[in-house]
């Protein structure tokens, strides 16, 4: 079995060949077993209310949505929120439905003063199968990690 630095070194060797401008990129597998292994580990699932009442939550996550439903207007405590609930110097993990939200935070994170952001890929329902339809192809709930429906 891969160990959490040997799990943090692939994420971290992902986003320097993306060019992403945080720590690392993890697939959810592995952010799902850091954050088994590290109490020092936080997730952030930056989903609007509305996803995680409809679509489910994952236990333990700080839920801090970056866009608010149904305008999808920025959420423009976001910043504010994430830097009273979250240590700065942790390493924190960004989840949305398909990864590009979380990209977005942990952006934002990283330029103020976050210092080990990493991106969940697939997010929570990947991506979009032949039908136009997540939730079958990638992501965290295809995984079979732990979620809860509202």
């Amino acid at each position: 079995m891969e160990t959490t630095a040997a799990i943090l070194e692939k994420a971290h060797q992902r986003a320097e060949d993306m060019e992403l401008p945080y720590k690392g990129a993890l697939l959810p597998m592995e952010a799902y077993r850091i954050l088994q292994e590290s109490a020092q580990a936080q997730l952030v699932d930056v989903r609007s209310r509305a996803e995680l009442d409809l679509v489910g939550r994952i236990p333990g996550a700080a839920e801090i949505e970056l866009r608010a439903y149904p305008s999808m207007q920025p959420n423009m405590d976001f910043l504010d929120r994430l830097a009273s609930q979250i240590n700065k110097t942790a390493p924190v993990f960004f989840i949305c439905r398909s990864g590009s939200r979380s990209n977005q935070a942990a952006i934002m994170a990283s330029q103020t003063g976050f210092t080990d952001c990493y991106n969940v890929l697939e997010g929570f329902e990947g991506d979009r199968d032949e039908n136009g339809q997540r939730g079958k192809l990638s992501g965290w709930k295809v995984a079979g990690l732990p979620w809860v429906q509202s």
